[in-house]
């Protein structure tokens, strides 16, 4: 439909009027426009000024204008259009297949010395050099409107790439031209500028400024950077100005005091900082502000008396604050307020005198508290109310808004019966009251009255009774999404006739129980999503039919029982699949592992055995596969390496036996990888290729028989471990939130781990929520320095090992860690000072081992209990009992103790044992771990200890923890 009345636009506004059929074109023109296009109405003879879409001269009989836009023209266009040198406009626009060639537009543009329009948007001049534009234009002194939008050009901009001294409207956008913003102050006429979505970068010229006719000036959608030139905003015909989705920064210089004239603004999706300036109140002609997406904080200014005008206000995604201003809810031109995604705080007002014509209000994701006023509910024109996910509290008043189609209020804490008077908005579409306090007993009938509604939730009110009669059909003639979770519901909706052509049905948590019924089988061909979790549900039937459409089924939390049916592939659109924590048996059908589509599959916590499918496609889009806890066996399939995508792969608590699979570090996407508590075994080996796990996150192999030493090579290449600072979000990739248009359910990807000594679930997992557990295994030999270079590191677990040598400084490294677990294993010397400077850590074991010496003071060290240090003989000092003697109180540099550097035997006895003699090798060894280290042989073997200068470390917060924030306990 765009595309329909785009081509309307440029046949009525663009097309000029047919030549009088007295004067017959030119031969040759005529000649060339044949060339051109041959149809069914240009034919060789007749008058081509009467041909669809050319005009002529009345007088001289020249072609003046063509128009042939959206009407598919295909193929390269002749050098024969450049005889039409007497062509005034040129319009071409939207014929995809129409492919220019550089040397013909070179002879049109030098030929056609008179032409002053020319559209040729979404025509193909991928093969021209935007560097060769201005040999194309220099000789265009005529032309006065240039659109060249989505036309596949590329390359770098020079800096006098465009030189059009006539021209008044310029549009690029579209393109792929990057290098910085050209100069353009040749083009001194110039009135519309669009470069929008080009991909340019750097600074806004200053020659911009001298572009005193620019009526609009739109450069969204690039990477350009630095702040807003203060001369731009003088420009005294500007009154419309897009500078949204870029990278500029600092204040907005005197922008509303300069730009009197200037009737919309849109800075949104910047970073942009400090307060909204309080001259916002010289803007009395802006029509439409938009500073969304930047970085705005403080309170919106109380600046809204003299702009009498604004129709069209956005604010949304910034850190605005207190309270919204009174004068706001005064204005009467108003249609559209959005000042969602902020910190807005306060009660909404009584008495709302203007927003008589306003028809959008969002002010969703705020702290808005105190009731929803009447006034607000009785605006005339308003058709999108939303207020989702404030703290709104009390009882929702009579609505009489009947204009209304979309209703928000999901995610506050309004309370009291839902209002009968929703049920007279004959013109609702979409309804959220889900995750409230409403209570009393309403019936699921009253809403088959609004017989518009398409969207209806009111999942997650625990004092609802929701009463779904089991006699009664009801009619829902237009509802494709019903969300009805957490209500206690004992069964399901019958309907009249044909069911509902849901996309989207939410029932989780309810105690929906037996077999999934028919009714819901029969309308899966339009389901996309549906979910049925943590019902009582034993079994569903989905062999009868075949073909099905859904994409998300998930039935996890349920009864489920027996084996899993091959014809369950028969859902060829499947991406995600849970049917995690049921009792289902039997072998995993090799045909899921096969389906292109697949993306989820989660089967965790279930009684599946045998062999995992061994055919994974090359095709595969798989991005997580969890099988913890089933009884899987023999070896991993190699074929699991096809899967590019992975990024999440749990096979933890199953039998598996196998050495550890070295071909998995080439899925550079991977992220997750739990193989805990299987039978692995075996050394892991130190492949030398460039990249090993550079994605990975999580590694957690505990709980086997691997032996041999540490893989210090992988080590050296986790490279998601090593950076710190790096500004991450949650990964979309392992937190995947499907279907975001359909639901409000998030598949949030949960991963046991032994964290802090528990066993835990982490939920939601950050990209920089890094954990490496290789405890419980036959690990040998010293724990390398290189962990030290993780630095993004929060959980370290290598216990229960038969590691030897000391606890490495460059632990000391990890600032941001908040569990290290060394426990049973045999780690010699004393406890490094470094690690007391780890200011996140929580939890500290290093409890049997043969440590030795005091155990260091301060920061979070002065937290930990004896059972951090138990089994250590050697050590004192508190939280001991033992006191340290004289001797004990500073120990030396751990450089002295490095079996790398130069005090070789590191407190080992057995190495005295060899130097010395076994009998005074043992009995030097017994003294030690009796009393400490002597400082009379620390000087024997390695002079007097070097004074340690203790780094400073950044302290990024005090105490607390991030961790705990992401584990949920199962």
């Amino acid at each position: 439909m765009k595309w329909f009345l785009v081509c309307l636009h440029l046949f009525f506004f663009h097309f000029p009027s047919f030549s009088s059929l007295n004067f017959l074109c030119h031969q040759d023109e005529n000649y060339a426009l044949l060339e051109f296009r041959k149809t069914t109405t240009w034919k060789n003879g007749s008058d081509c000024c009467s041909w669809h879409g050319v005009t002529c001269d009345t007088i001289s009989g020249h072609v003046i204008g063509i128009n042939l836009a959206c009407e598919g023209l295909q193929g390269e266009v002749p050098p024969q259009i450049s005889h039409l040198s007497k062509l005034t406009s040129l319009h071409l626009s939207y014929n995809y297949g129409l492919v220019w060639k550089e040397s013909t537009l070179k002879r049109l543009v030098q030929n056609a010395t008179n032409l002053k329009e020319m559209f040729l948007d979404y025509t193909d001049m991928s093969s021209i050099k935007i560097n060769s534009f201005d040999l194309l234009f220099n000789h265009s002194s005529s032309l006065v409107t240039l659109s060249l939008q989505t036309t596949g050009l590329r390359g770098n901009f020079k800096r006098s790439i465009l030189y059009l001294p006539a021209i008044h409207e310029l549009y690029m956008s579209g393109n792929h031209l990057r290098g910085q913003l050209p100069d353009l102050s040749s083009s001194i006429f110039l009135k519309i500028l669009d470069f929008s979505n080009i991909h340019v970068k750097g600074p806004i010229p200053p020659s911009f400024s001298n572009l005193t006719h620019l009526t609009s000036l739109s450069l969204m959608g690039n990477s350009l950077n630095g702040s807003i030139p203060s001369s731009l905003l003088t420009l005294p015909c500007l009154t419309s100005l897009d500078l949204s989705v870029n990278n500029l920064s600092g204040q907005i210089p005197n922008i509303f005091h300069q730009s009197h004239r200037l009737q919309k603004l849109d800075l949104s999706h910047n970073k942009i900082g400090g307060d909204l300036p309080i001259s916002l109140s010289n803007l009395h002609h802006l029509t439409s502000l938009s500073l969304s997406s930047n970085s705005f904080k403080g309170q919106i200014p109380n600046v809204f008396e003299a702009m009498t005008k604004l129709q069209h206000l956005s604010l949304y995604s910034n850190n605005l604050e207190a309270q919204i201003p009174s004068s706001l809810f005064n204005l009467n031109q108003l249609l559209t307020l959005d000042c969602s995604y902020n910190k807005l705080v306060g009660p909404l007002p009584i008495k709302i005198p203007g927003f008589q014509k306003l028809t959008y209000l969002n002010l969703d994701n705020n702290l808005l508290n105190g009731t929803i006023s009447s006034s607000l509910l009785s605006l005339p024109y308003l058709t999108i109310l939303s207020l989702s996910n404030n703290r709104l509290t009390g009882h929702i008043s009579a609505i009489s808004s009947y204009s209304l189609q979309e209703l928000y209020l999901c995610a506050n804490k309004l309370q009291g019966n839902i209002p009968k008077s929703i049920f007279k908005l004959s013109n609702l579409t979409t309804l959220c009251l889900s995750s409230n306090n409403f209570s009393g007993a309403l019936d699921f009938q009253h809403f088959s009255i609004l017989q518009n509604l398409r969207s209806l939730s009111l999942s997650h009110n625990s004092q609802l009774s929701l009463n779904i009669e089991s006699n009664f059909s009801y009619i829902f003639v237009e509802l494709t999404t019903l969300e009805l979770s957490s209500l206690s519901l004992s069964q399901l909706p019958k309907f009249l006739g044909k069911p509902p052509s849901f996309y989207s049905l939410d029932m989780s948590n309810n105690k929906l129980n037996g077999r999934v019924p028919n009714w819901l089988l029969e309308t899966i061909n339009s389901l996309g999503f549906l979910n049925l979790s943590q019902n009582m549900f034993t079994s569903i039937d989905h062999s009868s039919r075949s073909g099905y459409q859904i994409s998300y089924l998930d039935l996890s939390y349920n009864l489920l029982q027996g084996e899993l049916s091959a014809s369950i592939c028969n859902m060829s659109s499947l991406e995600f699949l849970n049917l995690a924590h049921n009792k289902l048996t039997g072998i995993i059908p090799q045909c899921l592992v096969s389906l292109s589509s697949l993306q989820v599959l989660d089967l965790q916590m279930n009684k599946f055995y045998g062999n995992l499918p061994n055919k994974f496609s090359k095709e595969s889009q798989l991005l997580t596969l969890n099988l913890y806890g089933n009884h899987l066996e023999e070896c991993l399939p190699k074929t699991l390496s096809h899967c590019k995508n992975l990024e999440v792969l749990n096979l933890g608590s199953n039998r598996i036996e196998d050495k550890f699979p070295n071909w998995l570090q080439t899925l550079e996407n991977l992220k997750v990888l739990v193989l805990r508590d299987n039978k692995f075994h075996g050394p892991i080996s130190n492949l030398r290729i460039k990249s090993s796990f550079p994605s990975l996150i999580i590694f957690d192999i505990s709980g086997n028989d691997f032996s041999g030493s540490l893989p210090k090579a992988y080590f050296k290449k986790l490279e998601a471990m090593k950076d710190e600072d790096a500004s991450f979000s949650y990964m979309a990739e392992a937190l995947y939130y499907v279907y975001s248009q359909l639901s409000s359910t998030w598949y949030y990807y949960s991963v046991t781990m032994t964290i802090k000594g528990i066993d835990s679930t982490l939920g939601k997992i950050s990209t920089n929520f890094a954990i490496i557990d290789m405890s419980r295994n036959k690990f040998e030999g010293e724990i390398s320095n290189v962990v030290g270079e993780l630095r993004a590191l929060k959980g370290l677990n290598l216990s229960h090992n038969r590691l030897t040598g000391i606890i490495p400084r460059s632990i000391g490294n990890l600032t941001n860690l908040e569990s290290l677990d060394l426990s049973s294993n045999m780690i010699t010397a004393v406890i490094p000072a470094e690690l007391s400077d780890l200011n996140f850590l929580e939890f500290l074991n290093l409890s049997d081992n043969h440590l030795v010496g005091e155990i260091p003071r301060g920061k979070q060290f002065n937290t930990f209990s004896n059972d951090s240090y138990e089994g250590n003989f050697g050590l004192c000092g508190f939280p001991l009992t033992k006191k340290c003697g004289p001797e004990q109180h500073s120990p030396p540099s751990p450089n002295m103790f490095s079996s790398e550097e130069r005090f070789g035997f590191g407190w080992k006895p057995v190495a005295i044992g060899y130097g010395c003699g076994f009998v005074f090798g043992i009995g030097l060894g017994y003294f030690m771990f009796l009393f400490g280290k002597p400082r009379w042989l620390v000087i024997i073997f390695g002079g007097q200890p070097k004074r340690r200068v203790r780094r400073r470390t950044r302290v990024r917060r005090t105490n607390g923890s991030n961790m705990n924030q992401m584990i949920q306990m199962s």
